[in-house]
């Protein structure tokens, strides 16, 4: 552990890897309660795996951007502590499996040598800042919307408003009306806008809340039509901090920023939000753009000779993988990842190839796919054919035939059956026998192996969730057919409806039943959404009931796609949102950390850090004497209304005031240097007042 210490320049970064370490050792030493250390893993990027003794290492990569080295970075990582496979999500991270516990603080300080983390990546955090893998480049955009995700990311990593939260929180930024990063699905979308005021030219946002997928998919209202740039930042951490206070702990299922809105409503939440601008850490945030708006500078002049051996196949590959950029002369090339899966040895060929003849860009897309930046027209035959030696020319980036899957049963606790195994299947199918589609980018096929929709099943024209169907006494996997969801646009969207459970060997016929009918039935030139509502949900649940008959299953029927023994139906814990279950001296002991955390921002005259962290540390103080008492903590106001019922009224605590007004000085209070002292000093009182009582109780 201590060989890196000084090779990490940025001493809380080196610190954070530190306490990694550490508290893997208090952890294996039994001195740690697993779900407290699995709250707190999660927070750094380590995800429990469906196998047991290794993690998944989630990386996060702020709106899918990365150079030459950090790919070099990523994939000597992969080889050194796991397998050498690169996963890309569709939050345009990087995942890598198979990795030790024990080595993951290693793991995550070789990774920070080239400015890459995994703080956040995972747990009940700000999860990573996604935004148009097109944003900057975009010949529809208003503006690059870049530098906002880059700025939303710096400003809330290790922010102590969304450090420990009821649930995970997702944050887009769309490039243009297209809203092609999906805001209308996150619980807070940007959807780049500009308005004229006299003469001058303003950017904003049209603002989106509290969208989400999952069982329950939740479209998100319009938060603003148009919000200044410089009131991004305040206008989410008013967010953050509402949500914070007033969502739902205890119950999972309950616990996202869909259901508080639903209870509260958007004028409710809107009044919370204001009442907590006082207490904003800036009242205005402008953003700097400028390191984005620098001349784009290539290694290399010299465009290296190669001959095109099938011009065909060459044009077809430019028709379906290469985008105009706004800049002149300079396109993008779209690359095809199967499955999101690309390996190490590839990646690095790839990375030098981006620095010499690129611009030292490229991005991870929303769809597992990656986009190189900043390509010469010259430089489009010498791509093509640098690509094709890769494997990495594959036409038909973005299109029908370009599936989206979650890893499923692979690697997942959650996955019920194999979303990559019917994927392959699937693309398969499209290649052989629906090559039309090859550039179609009209009907969007997605998969995942749960409810939980990571591979966003439930938004697409053609979505499959992986199930399991009884027959008799045997169970097999199965595959719930989903219809009619899609992107309309300006932050308007649709989920898709189920329509019929099949076992998942028929998914192949149930896809060529459905492209086959919008073939023959469809109008000209009537897309599969206008298609799909002429007919009704009732027409393709007689087209495809059949498939659902358990009765005729045959042997193979009870092996899942990708595997060769009877299929087991097998659910781990989930960790996607880092429940957790506290004890109360667990729940004490965090709160000194949270106090040490208050007097350590205070002393670097962070005052608006410093008062956050006494605020969480007097509601888990609080939380753990309520949690002694059998008294149910499912939001923080409900912890500082019920301690004042139970502690502070009878006289149990003595307070100066009720613990209300104490606490709720925090949005009454400007973040000054002499309210955080103050604030500082109460919570320490309110500490030691409550471990006196807590010890008198232990010991009578």
């Amino acid at each position: 552990m201590q060989s890196f210490r000084s090779e990490i320049e940025n001493p809380v970064v080196e610190k954070d890897i530190l306490e990694l370490g550490r508290k893997i050792q208090l952890f294996k030493e039994g001195k740690v309660d697993e779900e407290r250390f699995r709250s707190l893993r999660l927070a750094r990027g380590v995800y429990g795996q469906r196998q047991l003794g290794v993690q998944m290492v989630r990386i996060k990569i702020p709106y899918g951007k990365v150079t030459s080295e950090q790919l070099h970075r990523i994939s000597d990582v992969s080889d050194e502590y796991s397998r050498g496979r690169l996963h890309i999500t569709t939050r345009q991270d990087i995942q890598i499996h198979y990795v030790s516990l024990d080595r993951t603080p290693e793991l995550w300080a070789q990774l920070e040598k080239d400015d890459i983390t995994l703080r956040e990546a995972c747990g009940n955090a700000v999860r990573n800042i996604t935004a148009s893998e097109t944003a900057g480049i975009d010949v529809n955009e208003p503006f690059d919307v870049s530098p906002y995700a880059q700025a939303t990311f710096a400003f809330f990593l290790r922010n102590p408003v969304c450090q420990e939260m009821g649930r995970k929180f997702k944050i887009s930024f769309s490039a243009n009306e297209e809203d092609t990063a999906i805001g209308f699905m996150h619980d807070i979308g940007f959807i780049a806008k500009t308005k004229k005021v006299g003469d001058t030219e303003i950017k904003g946002f049209k603002v989106l809340l509290a969208g989400g997928l999952g069982s329950q998919p939740r479209h998100a209202d319009v938060m603003y039509e148009f919000l200044e740039e410089d009131l991004i930042i305040p206008t989410i951490e008013g967010v953050l901090r509402v949500f914070d206070r007033h969502g739902e702990r205890s119950k999972r299922a309950k616990a996202r920023m869909k259901f508080l809105l639903k209870d509260i409503g958007l004028d409710g939440f809107l009044t919370l939000v204001e009442a907590e601008k006082k207490a904003l850490s800036y009242q205005s945030y402008p953003i700097d753009t400028s390191a984005f708006e620098q001349q784009i500078i290539f290694e290399t002049e010299e465009i290296p000779s190669v001959k095109i051996e099938d011009t065909e196949e060459y044009e077809k590959w430019k028709t379906t993988n290469v985008i105009k950029q706004k800049q002149d002369g300079l396109f993008a090339i779209g690359i095809k990842v199967h499955l999101g899966d690309f390996y190490t040895d590839k990646a690095r060929l790839l990375a030098d190839l981006v620095k010499k003849y690129g611009a030292n860009e490229l991005r991870f897309t929303l769809r597992q796919n990656i986009l190189i930046r900043h390509v010469r027209e010259a430089f489009l035959p010498f791509f093509y054919t640098e690509l094709k030696k890769l494997g990495f020319a594959a036409a038909g980036y973005n299109s029908t035939a370009d599936i989206t899957a979650c890893p499923g049963t692979d690697t997942c606790n959650l996955g019920i059956a194999s979303s990559t195994g019917i994927a392959a299947e699937l693309e398969r199918v499209l290649e052989n026998e629906y090559p039309q589609y090859i550039n179609n980018k009209e009907v969007a096929i997605k998969i995942s192996g749960c409810m939980n929709a990571c591979g966003q099943h439930n938004l697409a024209h053609i979505g499959f969730q992986g199930m399991s169907i009884k027959a008799g006494n045997l169970v097999a996997p199965a595959l719930q057919i989903l219809l009619g969801g899609g992107i309309i646009g300006d932050g308007q969207g649709r989920f898709s409806d189920k329509l019929v459970k099949i076992p998942s060997k028929r998914g192949p016929e149930s896809l060529r039943l459905l492209l086959n009918d919008f073939e023959s039935e469809s109008k000209e030139n009537e897309n599969f959404l206008a298609y799909y509502d002429r007919q009704g949900k009732t027409y393709f649940y007689d087209l495809l009931k059949h498939l659902s008959d358990v009765t005729n299953l045959e042997q193979d029927d009870f092996i899942d796609w990708g595997h060769d023994k009877n299929y087991v139906k097998a659910i781990g814990i989930g960790e996607c949102a880092g429940v957790v279950i506290d004890l109360i001296a667990t729940l004490l002991f965090e709160s000194e950390e949270k106090l040490e955390n208050s007097k350590t921002a205070l002393e670097e005259k962070q005052w608006s850090d410093s008062i956050y962290h006494s605020y969480a540390a007097m509601v888990n103080v609080a939380k753990a004497l309520l949690t002694s008492e059998g008294v149910k903590t499912n939001t923080q106001a409900k912890i500082i209304d019920d301690f004042d019922k139970n502690f502070v009224e009878n006289k149990t605590i003595e307070l100066s005031s009720t613990f209300a007004e104490m606490v709720y000085q925090i949005n009454k209070e400007e973040p000054t240097e002499a309210f955080a002292k103050r604030y500082l000093e109460e919570a320490n009182s309110f500490y030691q007042k409550v471990d006196v009582y807590r010890k008198a109780v232990v010991e009578s």
